[in-house]
């Protein structure tokens, strides 16, 4: 086959050094998508580790302190280095200018700033744990954070560096889009995944400084000993988890906000329609950035607040779940009566409606305090966050990569391959994480690395799952590779899609479009071209 046109993004300076001093957009977000496509395969690999260890109760590979320790390498790598910047600096890197009809971002060297400072947090946070092996978790509680022997200190410092890195990129998106649409590009025409970025870096630079501030203030009461968090020196831990939360509540929805943009794409490239009620799902997205700000206190429930505390969070995360309810019924809308194309991106789409759908009712169903009491620090707790935070998030950058991989590489995948991965992937998920509910719901623990007999059932089929997971992402790993090189050559438009971004080559140029495109000034509704789905 032959390679990507000459003057494509891809082509422009074939070097190594040309990559690493680039300030093109596109190229920034793949390097983006390759470093957390790393630490995604390595935070899994750490949870297979655990699923291993679980296998049988008492020791089977790791003593309680190797467990503590992997659980927080897994916790870490996954939430800090993958989950929160996967999309939004991978693929709205790469997507938002295109979608705009803009050339690049508002700053360009601040966005590859922004990759020097997750390479520098992402190395340092792993040099701690693999140096001294922090075992907090990837909440860092205190006052065990504080008192800890093992090295959380440079673990703290790393994801300090990695929250500048999400400033800056927040910041770039805000700005890129408040002044570089293009003509006719008015507010209510914007793509929804446009949309998804600009909530979610709202979210981003307004909570990231708060966990700045308490990753600071932590890693100071371990040098000075200063009586913050720790009750011993005065200090009080509830204080840590009301600033903590504050920030990793609105976290979640920087993890799903940017998914759901990415899954209200899908669902109108693949039923071929327009969206169901574009600005309801545009309000509610906004309607997540701003209430997720005032529910971080369901994480507190067996803290001792207040009852009217209890019941107004609670009430805060239900009304959370009113705005999620929107965009699943409009997405619903959408594919109702659609001329409907089964490819693998449709099935990541499906996947991520089944697990924010499931999960989410089960989010509900935790916002009732006397619900969450019973669940509280159980296994129920472990498999909610994973069917919501990975699940949901994975099904949607899985989708996006697929989805988008003939725009950014100019190739096609063997289409076959990838509907049986994508199934594969969500059963696995499926199998994995519902006997956590099971065992959560019997009592079982979080954070263990031992438990009585009659669970070891359960966690065998939680493990049998996590093998399915792992040998599902080894089949997607291996079509994606050889498609780089030898997938068939992709059109302008594989899919068929009105998104703003087919209208550039496949891959872009270096400045994205040869003629500005001009944007139709009636409703968000565009004509679509009739293209073969890719094969």
């Amino acid at each position: 086959m032959s390679p990507p046109a000459a003057e494509s993004y891809l082509s422009d300076g074939r070097t190594l050094w040309s990559w690493l001093t680039t300030h093109d957009h596109k190229r920034i977000g793949v390097m983006f998508l390759v470093l957390t496509l790393f630490f995604f395969l390595v935070g899994g690999l750490f949870a297979l580790a655990l699923r291993i260890e679980l296998l049988t109760p008492g020791r089977t590979i790791m003593g309680h302190l190797a467990y503590n320790r992997m659980f927080t390498l897994h916790g870490v790598t996954m939430v800090w280095l993958f989950m929160i910047p996967a999309i939004p600096s991978a693929f709205g890197n790469f997507l938002v200018p295109l979608m705009i009809g803009a050339r690049d971002v508002a700053f360009p060297r601040l966005n590859l700033a922004s990759v020097y400072l997750y390479v520098l947090g992402a190395s340092v946070t792993l040099w701690g744990m693999f140096e001294g092996g922090a075992d907090t978790g990837w909440t860092f509680y205190t006052p065990y954070s504080t008192t800890t022997g093992t090295a959380v200190l440079p673990v703290l410092v790393g994801v300090f560096i990695i929250g500048f890195s999400t400033i800056v990129t927040g910041l770039n998106f805000i700005a890129t889009v408040h002044t570089l649409r293009a003509p006719g590009l008015t507010w209510m025409k914007l793509p929804l995944f446009v949309w998804a970025i600009y909530g979610t870096s709202i979210i981003q630079v307004l909570a990231t400084p708060v966990l700045g501030m308490v990753l600071l203030l932590v890693a100071l009461e371990r040098v000075v000993g200063a009586g913050i968090f720790d009750p011993a020196r005065g200090g009080d831990p509830l204080l840590f988890q009301h600033l903590f939360w504050f920030y990793s509540h609105p976290a979640v929805y920087i993890m799903v906000l940017p998914s759901m943009g990415v899954i209200s794409e899908a669902v109108c490239a693949f039923s071929r329609k327009n969206a169901f009620s574009y600005r309801m799902i545009v309000y509610s997205t906004l309607g997540i950035a701003f209430v997720g700000f005032f529910t971080w206190g369901h994480h507190m429930f067996a803290s001792g607040q207040s009852i009217f505390g209890s019941g107004a969070f609670g009430a805060m995360s239900m009304l959370v779940a009113i705005f999620t309810a929107i965009k699943i019924f409009s997405w619903l809308g959408t594919l109702y009566r659609g001329s409907i194309a089964i490819e693998s991106p449709l099935i990541y789409t499906l996947g991520f409606m089944f697990f924010l759908f499931f999960g989410g009712m089960i989010g509900v169903a935790y916002s009732t305090t006397s619900l969450n009491l019973h669940w509280h620090d159980t296994y129920s707790v472990v498999a909610h966050f994973h069917f919501i935070m990975v699940g949901a998030t994975v099904m949607a950058f899985l989708g996006a990569l697929h989805y988008w991989f003939p725009k950014m590489f100019g190739r096609c995948f063997p289409a076959k391959l990838a509907n049986s991965a994508a199934v594969l992937i969500i059963f696995g998920f499926i199998t994995t994480f519902v006997p956590q509910f099971l065992l959560g719901n019997m009592g079982m623990p979080r954070r263990y690395a031992d438990y009585p007999p009659h669970f070891q059932s359960l966690h065998v089929a939680s493990t049998a799952g996590a093998s399915l997971l792992a040998f599902g992402f080894l089949i997607i790993a291996a079509y994606l590779a050889w498609s780089l090189k030898y997938g068939a050559v992709a059109g302008d438009n594989p899919w068929g899609s009105d998104g703003f971004e087919w209208r550039s080559a496949s891959p872009p140029p270096t400045h994205n479009f040869h003629v500005t495109p001009e944007y139709p000034t009636g409703p968000h509704e565009y004509a679509r071209e009739e293209v073969p789905h890719a094969a």
